[in-house]
């Protein structure tokens, strides 16, 4: 059941993890010369290894067996680990060749496609007002099509890989604790990443190998260990910290928060990485932030009119 009031710590939380995941472009693009893939391998499973060694801490691995014995989950939580697999991949590879507001796109867009596949898979209804927003997000991707001559994959990759992570999680999702899930989920794809790095290895294209046959002064291989490693724990701690804080939130506060992280990272795209915007992606992000505040406002109403039934029960 959602709360109906934002706690003061929770939205803290909140905007926190946001910051967090917003400036998560800055930090992924110090691991080059390490490729995509590469950084995800280290970010899978040492994020495996922090969620284990916290839930050994707080004796909660008993959660992780439970979901081992319960084939239902289990088998979602192998898509899922497999489509945030492919998400992270792409993400790393955009931010690593300089295409890090393609993926603030990619996760402007996100709401939008997760509206559309609980309505073309699951026939959910939706409001006039997501209608509205549909049709919106449907035009921005046409002009990006039209005005760049091509499909925005990278965008579009983002977009529906977390949509449907975001469906095959949705029935477990309240039953599963996050760090449970998230071992689950990485465990479960963490053999073929690392049979993909042994590869790596045996034909010495790791970046540790890049970095020993390099002349560059200053380039550490012990920092570069240091930060693909902090990228599992990276990936865990705004985990931790979103699970928290969506538990005392409102529904239209955590509609509202999401975009957070977007905008930074489309901020630090602009202002810090220097990337190019043509005036068509402006364009076409104008008429998705539109979109998004249609949203905004059907998720606002929403909560007012949980609140206003939850006043009317209770003085009943």
């Amino acid at each position: 059941m959602s709360t109906q009031k934002n706690e003061p710590r929770a939205l803290a939380l909140g905007i926190s993890c946001y910051v967090i995941w917003g400036f998560f472009p800055l930090y992924f693009s110090r691991l080059a010369p390490a490729g995509a893939v590469e950084v995800i391998v280290h970010r899978a499973v040492w994020g495996l290894v922090f969620c284990l060694a916290a839930l050994a801490v707080t004796g909660s691995l008993g959660k992780v067996r439970a979901l081992i014995a319960d084939r239902g989950a289990l088998w979602r939580l192998a898509v899922a680990g497999a489509l945030v697999v492919v998400n992270w991949s792409v993400y790393v590879y955009a931010v690593l060749a300089g295409h890090t507001t393609d993926a603030a796109i990619g996760y402007f867009i996100n709401p939008l496609v997760t509206i559309a596949l609980g309505l073309i898979v699951l026939r959910e209804r939706i409001t006039p007002i997501q209608k509205i927003a549909l049709g919106l997000g449907a035009l921005a991707v046409l002009i990006l099509v039209v005005g760049q001559r091509s499909v925005p994959i990278t965008s579009l990759t983002l977009a529906l890989t977390f949509g449907l992570y975001s469906l095959v999680k949705k029935d477990v999702a309240a039953r599963v604790d996050p760090l449970a899930g998230m071992a689950i989920e990485t465990a479960a794809v963490s053999p073929l990443l690392l049979g993909y790095y042994a590869y790596l290895a045996a034909t010495s294209s790791t970046s540790f190998h890049a970095l020993a046959s390099t002349t560059e002064a200053g380039v550490s291989w012990g920092a570069h260990l240091a930060l693909l490693v902090g990228a599992g724990a990276l990936t865990m701690i705004p985990l931790i910290m979103f699970a928290s804080a969506a538990r005392g939130l409102t529904l239209g506060t955590m509609g509202f928060l999401q975009y957070l992280g977007p905008t930074l990272q489309l901020l630090v795209a602009v202002f810090i990485f220097h990337e190019s915007v043509p005036t068509i992606r402006w364009i076409a992000m104008g008429i998705v932030w539109v979109a998004l505040a249609c949203l905004s406002a059907d998720w606002a109403l929403t909560s007012i009119r949980a609140r206003r039934l939850a006043r009317t029960v209770r003085d009943a």
